[in-house]
């Protein structure tokens, strides 16, 4: 059973990193979408497998493309555990799931912001650096240059990474579901 709890969290850490890199490749400017396997686990397995999937995410993608990546673990992290958390004291609905994104979209940010600024100047390498750029050279403050682009992409990208997240985990079979919840309290 622990071999299946494993191997569940390693497709949900293989998940956000795939569709995250095909998103970064694509190029959508406001969506990243690199956080579903986390929001998958953590509602699955609840919010300590959850926070570990998103840790270990960051740290396989800064082997993968860097190890920029690794400091924003925290961010994942803390995704995952707020997931999970709220996913222990509701139905996680589609409404709870638009809901839970929202609430993402500040916190992460919130958690991101100060990495950013700390470790990389407020720059993240990302397109948003543009109106990092511009809002700095407009006058603001860094911390309020490096914050507004972030939580104006997760806005948009949490609450549809929470639904998308619900979505799949609805066309999982419940046998398989519960045998991984049955596992995880063994």
């Amino acid at each position: 059973m622990k071999t299946r709890l494993l191997t569940f969290s390693a497709i949900c850490i293989v998940l956000n990193v795939v569709v995250g890199m095909t998103v970064q490749m694509i190029n959508i400017p406001i969506l990243f979408l690199d956080t579903i396997g986390t929001i998958i686990g953590s509602l699955v397995l609840g919010p300590w497998y959850g926070a570990a999937i998103g840790g270990c995410t960051n740290l396989v993608l800064g082997v993968i493309s860097g190890p920029t990546n690794i400091p924003f673990a925290l961010v994942n992290i803390i995704l995952g555990l707020v997931v999970g958390f709220i996913s222990r004291k509701n139905s996680f609905s589609y409404k709870t799931a638009i809901l839970t994104g929202i609430a993402l979209a500040v916190i992460c940010p919130l958690i991101g912001t100060p990495i950013s600024v700390l470790v990389f100047g407020g720059l993240s390498g990302s397109g948003a650096d543009i109106l990092v750029g511009f809002l700095m050279q407009s006058g603001q403050k860094i911390f309020t240059s490096a914050f507004i682009p972030r939580i104006l992409t997760n806005i948009i990208d949490k609450p549809l990474s929470c639904i998308i997240a619900l979505f799949l985990i609805s066309r999982l079979p419940n046998s398989f579901v519960n045998d991984l919840k049955l596992a995880k309290s063994k």
